[in-house]
């Protein structure tokens, strides 16, 4: 569900933004601009026509660059010369969808990641220099992620839960023979998460609450652990990177504070100290395999800003400038000559770069946004903000379509993202763009319990689901209403995962606020979901527990914030869509509230995809997923005669 998996350690901080930017910063409106009313609206399968791709691993030679695409209509992967050029497959998946993970550091083999339908059981693969391909972590219902390179590539880490299924242990693999050796057994829910280039240290990850979680160092020749991070009160740690001379840890800690900052460990002396802020969370950094440069990434203000550092003394690096969005997934060629990196906006999708140091010049390698697509008819997105019932302010993500006016009024959707503890971002959303497309205004909420606005707004909604937060998600209604362009008779609310559970909970819970409502494979009965926790989630059980409830404990209180049990109040029409393979929320969650809401007598659409899990990632499906959102939206939330 977003329900945390490996994505809860980097998205629990959070404060109430009332009290942190003041009455004075409320925006009872995105800025007024003149609309363009002539735009062309384009078919779900133009917008699928765009490609989706990610990752960049240099090839030895510094010739190529590896990356995850999705052009054959399934994701697998691909490399690019450096100079440009057509992609060209390496592995051809046509059943399961395969991610590219790295180029080995002396030859041109290469490792990725694949599970089966969704399911979430990863493996990790070889692809050998003849187009073989070997399963690397072999086994029934296991769980296996590659966890870094050794200083020199002549070996990698491998973590893997195949021993226990609630615990992951690391394994180093010999890069030429793969003959492996296990190096930390990991029976205390404390998690490998980085090696030290020496090898001397594992830093592992321990989840206390959602929202509070401590480091400990493993000496791999003592085989002693060490508690790093001891503290007082509520408090986050999430591990970065060693540096490159083994001599310290970097981490990233809100201890004292709302935000995340940069933080060191001094290996030989125990001493901690604050290396870089931001004040806003600063998510992780990372090295460049010379040790040249550093990179640190900041969640800002649902925008990512991307720094750069040079050498010792931590020289900022001027970075190129380009148009079209933000800069993102730095990485840098062995050498340092070269940096990869992705470009990404509203209106634009990520595309791969280059840039040579030496000629400092930028060579955009790809073109992922549909041909047929005319990216003037999309639309940029824009931070507002609004007071919530209780005056705490909400920050959202707004999407305003092109011809919305006083005197023509629009639907909206208000879109809620999953988690609990995500966030709703600037950059290319595919399924929001083409809802706008096709004159639908859609408020991306960022409800109190999302990450990205300090610790106190993160924890906010503890205890406290299908109350606070939907209520912000119904004042959002009432803001949308307001803004004088939007017809507060035709506002409807979706979302995903805990997004799903929060459009379920507003039709059975405040059955008055929205006219329809969107589930894509939310949770609809608490007490399933957390009793059905993968064995894998294990170090985030109780950490769920303590935000959600406990199901031994709680049961009363999950069954009054269960949609589920509260089926016979949901009277406007629903949709819900899930994946058969998801094993973090359940096909029986959804079958459940389909099955109690149709009794309703009130209408109600079902689709089902057989060949996916906790999310979709074949094109065709989302194709499909997408053309009946907006045929559904356009039934209920249009009025009749409307050529919207």
């Amino acid at each position: 569900m977003n329900l945390m998996h490996h994505a809860l350690r980097v998205s629990t901080l959070a404060f109430m933004l009332h009290a942190a930017f003041g009455a004075g910063s409320v925006q009872a409106a995105p800025a007024q601009k003149v609309a363009k009313q002539a735009h062309q609206r384009y078919s779900i399968e133009q917008f699928m026509a765009t490609t989706s791709i990610s990752g960049a691993s240099f090839s030895p030679d510094e010739k190529q660059i590896l990356f995850n695409s999705n052009e054959s209509g399934i994701f697998n992967a691909y490399t690019i010369d450096v100079k440009g050029g057509k992609p060209v497959p390496l592995t051809k998946s046509t059943s399961d969808s395969t991610y590219a993970v790295s180029y080995f550091y002396t030859d041109n083999r290469i490792l990725f990641t694949r599970d089966k339908g969704g399911d979430e059981n990863n493996h990790l693969y070889v692809r050998e220099l003849d187009g073989t391909e070997k399963d690397l972590t072999p086994g029934d219902k296991l769980k296996a992620d590659f966890a870094g390179w050794n200083a020199d590539g002549s070996a990698f880490y491998v973590s893997s839960n195949e021993r226990d299924p609630k615990f992951f242990d690391l394994y180093r693999y010999d890069a030429k023979t793969y003959a492996r050796s296990l190096l930390y057994t990991n029976e205390k829910g404390m998690s490998p998460d980085s090696v030290s280039n020496d090898g001397k240290w594992i830093a592992l990850s321990k989840t206390n609450t959602t929202a509070d979680s401590d480091i400990y160092l493993y000496n791999t020749q003592t085989r002693q652990s060490t508690h790093i991070t001891p503290h007082q009160g509520i408090a986050s740690h999430r591990i970065s990177d060693f540096d490159p001379d083994s001599r310290r840890l970097f981490f990233v800690s809100n201890a004292g504070g709302e935000f995340n900052s940069l933080r060191t460990y001094d290996l030989a002396s125990g001493a901690t100290a604050v290396h870089e802020t931001a004040g806003w969370d600063l998510v992780g950094t990372h090295f460049s395999r010379d040790g040249r440069y550093r990179v640190s990434i900041v969640n800002q203000d649902g925008s990512t800003a991307v720094r750069v550092v040079e050498g010792q003394d931590e020289k900022p690096l001027s970075l190129p400038k380009l148009p079209g969005g933000e800069m993102r997934g730095i990485t840098f060629s062995a050498s340092g000559k070269l940096m990869a990196f992705y470009v990404n906006g509203d209106r634009s999708p990520n595309n791969l770069h280059v840039y040579d140091f030496k000629s400092k010049q930028t060579r955009q390698l790809t073109q992922s946004l549909s041909k047929e697509i005319n990216p003037d008819d999309l639309v940029d997105a824009e931070v507002v903000r609004f007071k919530s019932f209780d005056g705490a302010v909400i920050p959202s993500i707004f999407y305003k379509p092109k011809g919305a006016d006083v005197n023509a009024k629009v639907p909206a959707v208000v879109y809620v993202h999953g988690g609990p503890g995500g966030q709703t971002r600037r950059g290319y959303n595919s399924q929001i763009q083409y809802l706008v497309n096709h004159g639908y205004a859609v408020l991306g909420i960022n409800n109190r319990g999302s990450s990205g606005y300090g610790k106190s707004f993160n924890t906010a909604d503890d205890r406290k689901h299908g109350r606070e937060p939907l209520w912000d998600c119904v004042e959002a209604k009432s803001y949308l209403a307001s803004l004088g362009y939007i017809d507060p008779a035709r506002i409807g609310i979706m979302g995903g995962s805990y997004g799903g559970y929060m459009t379920l909970a507003a039709l059975a819970f405040r059955p008055e606020a929205f006219k329809v409502g969107i589930d894509i494979f939310g949770v609809s009965n608490w007490l399933r979901t957390l009793e059905s926790i993968p064995p894998y989630w294990e170090e985030m059980r109780k950490a769920l527990y303590a935000e959600v409830g406990d199901p031994a404990r709680d049961k009363d209180y999950l069954i009054a914030t269960s949609p589920l049990f509260h089926a016979k109040e949901i009277r406007k029409p629903l949709m819900v869509i899930q994946g058969a393979n998801d094993p973090r929320v359940l096909k029986a969650e959804s079958d459940e509230i389909v099955e109690a809401v149709k009794k309703n007598q009130v209408p109600v659409e079902y689709v089902v995809f057989g060949d996916e899990g906790h999310g979709f990632s074949k094109k065709k499906n989302q194709a499909e997923a997408n053309a009946k959102i907006l045929k559904f939206l356009d039934q209920y939330l249009k009025p009749l005669g409307s050529a919207q």
